[in-house]
């Protein structure tokens, strides 16, 4: 059984909680700016003490309206700035916040109300609350709903302007790090989701050693260093953005907020962040489009060209040792490519984090030779988001970075990846069986994922292990290795790899809506997506990607067939979860058709 650890070396609060952050800025650095709101004149700073008031006010609100201590108060809503100033708010009342992503059926939502308890809900727009009418009467609990854009901030800091100071610092103090800070319910790629009880001292201890170990991205030092800032666009129902949330509170960092990805672009150029998290996804969609448009300019090769050097480059940084051919070419290409690709992340941000799923190498060393180093880290809900992580004087591509500090971590004798740290969650709420199976009495939590740890202690993630794949002949086979490189191509833009129990692997792939249409009208064929399904030029590009894919993976284990559908999956189609993890067991039941297709002849 191989495991590795590393100390812990920085200290961690044994008193307080997530509210202090608050009030320590408020007071002490007054004029620090804390975040930026975007309004119709552009981008506004809000104070570190303006931030205070804001949150003191709705707070007193909340406990006027009767939220008691350890209180669950749910939020639905986008990512927006008021999404942070309520969470912290609850924190002050001494409630405990329940996200509830702004996607959630109405179905979903009333599961995690009446599984929460929570006695109130602060919505976001009038189709939220609509929601809620349906299923109100059912949920004995609840008392109140706010919408935000029905003025809930205005609306709270009116009805608790008779709460004092005194009585809202004793409300502040009483969660100390034990106490509920957060119940986040897991996005539900299978069955119905759980409640996770994270707390105060898990995020503190989380907190204390990222900033610590990321202090790059926090506190940039140097004589042209930028004072640190980042927007998020994730949403902050994920644990992933909500740890980034505290943190940047915690640090100090400008934060700003983005919920509509499609003006995503324009946002980080008014913007400029200095770093940004995002899922794989996202790096995927950025690097596709700039292929696909450099190829619809004329310059396909000119960027085809310019990718493979900055990989090479990245690689060669690993080694210390860069050619001076990849070194005067980089050169070049960083005035003619690299620097675009930068500047449309606003021109400024020279770190990226990315988590929820496998970064793979191929776009870890891209990024990183146009100058974006981007830091993979891996985490669950159940580990208040990361428990490893690569860190800019720590990296290896193609890793999630070894332990931060405090955490251990172990592989079973199955392959199963095992961590301990005051991160880990308490448990899930009301549901001791499940908590018993995912964390044992040593406190070693079971994450479902298969992976390995080198001599050195960065970890690789190989594989889910309810996801394995045994084929008929009995190869066990890790589905995301094939899939992630997949996804890679520019046409792809969702795949499921099948075959357990099948005497070959095949995989079903959906096609991408925004680059398919470009690639088909530079070959003079139909942009319609339908009428490409059958196309010999698109399978030859589709069958090219599966070459590729399968060069990472034994022959056994490779694909041999596949089927392109005529559908995409999404989110809204209820295919995806929120932090676009695939949902494979609604894809498989959807799909039975197409799979015993497959496997027809």
């Amino acid at each position: 059984m191989r495991e590795y650890s590393t100390p812990l070396q920085v200290p961690v609060a044994t008193t307080g909680n997530l509210t202090d952050d608050v009030v320590t800025n408020g007071t002490e650095h007054p004029e620090s700016v804390a975040f930026a709101r975007r309004t119709r004149d552009g981008w506004v700073d809000i104070t570190c003490a303006a931030f205070l008031a804001e949150v003191r006010a709705v707070a007193k609100g909340l406990v006027s309206a009767g939220v008691e201590p350890g209180d669950r108060v749910a939020l639905l809503s986008r990512t927006r700035y008021e999404w942070t100033l309520f969470d912290y708010a609850i924190w002050f009342a001494g409630a405990a916040t329940v996200p509830i992503y702004e996607t959630s059926s109405a179905e979903q939502i009333e599961w995690i109300l009446a599984d929460s308890g929570a006695r109130a809900v602060v919505a976001e727009t009038p189709e939220h609350t609509g929601r809620l009418k349906e299923i109100r009467d059912r949920l004995d609990d609840l008392h109140h709903v706010w919408s935000i854009e029905d003025n809930a901030v205005s609306v709270l800091s009116t009805l608790g302007a008779e709460i004092t100071d005194d009585q809202l610092e004793t409300r502040r103090t009483t969660a100390g790090p034990d106490a509920l800070a957060t119940l986040i319910y897991t996005s539900g790629t299978t069955g119905r989701p759980k409640g996770c009880v994270l707390t105060h001292g898990n995020f503190m201890f989380e907190l204390s050693v990222a900033i610590d170990e990321l202090d790059t991205l926090f506190t940039p030092s140097g004589p042209e260093a930028e004072p640190a800032s980042t927007l998020l666009f994730l949403p902050l129902a994920h644990v992933f953005a909500r740890i980034i949330q505290v943190g940047c509170v915690k640090a100090r960092v400008r934060m700003g907020h983005s919920a509509d990805i499609r003006n995503l672009l324009d946002d980080f150029a008014a913007f400029r962040p200095t770093f940004i998290l995002a899922v794989p996804r996202v790096f995927e969609k950025i690097f596709n489009t700039s292929s696909q448009r450099a190829v619809a300019d004329g310059n396909g090769r000119i960027f085809n060209r310019a990718a493979e050097v900055a990989m090479a480059y990245s690689r060669a940084l690993e080694t210390g040792k860069v050619g001076v051919a990849t070194r005067t070419q980089h050169t070049v290409f960083d005035r003619l490519v690299y620097s675009k690709l930068r500047a449309a992340l606003g021109g400024k941000c020279a770190y990226a984090v990315s988590g929820g799923a496998p970064l793979g190498d191929r776009l870890g060393h891209f990024y990183r030779g146009i100058g974006v180093n981007v830091l993979e880290g891996y985490g669950l809900t159940e580990t208040t988001a990361a428990v490893t992580v690569n860190l800019p004087d720590a990296q290896k591509v193609g890793t999630v970075g070894r332990p931060v500090g405090g955490t251990s971590v172990r592989v079973a004798d199955d392959g199963e990846l095992l961590f301990r740290g005051g991160q880990i969650f308490a448990g899930y709420w009301h549901d001791d069986t499940a908590t018993a199976e995912a964390r044992d009495a040593d406190g070693w939590f079971h994450t479902g994922d298969i992976g390995e740890i080198d001599d050195e202690g960065f970890v690789r993630i190989t594989g889910r292990k309810k996801e394995i794949l045994v084929t008929a002949g009995g190869k066990n086979v890790a589905p995301a290795v094939l899939e992630d490189r997949l996804r890679a191509n520019m046409l792809i833009d969702q795949c499921i790899v099948v075959g357990d129990g099948r005497p070959f692997i095949g995989v079903l792939i959906t096609l991408d809506r925004e680059t398919v249409p470009a690639w088909a009208e530079q070959h003079g064929k139909p942009t319609d997506i339908s009428k490409l399904l059958d196309d010999p030029d698109l399978h030859a590009e589709i069958e090219a990607a599966v070459d590729a894919a399968n060069k990472a993976v034994s022959k056994a284990e490779s694909i041999r067939k596949f089927t392109i559908l005529p559908d995409e999956w999404t989110e809204e189609g209820g295919q995806l979860t929120p932090s676009l993890k695939l949902k494979r067991n609604v894809v498989m039941r959807e799909n039975v058709d197409e799979v015993e297709a497959l496997y027809s002849h």
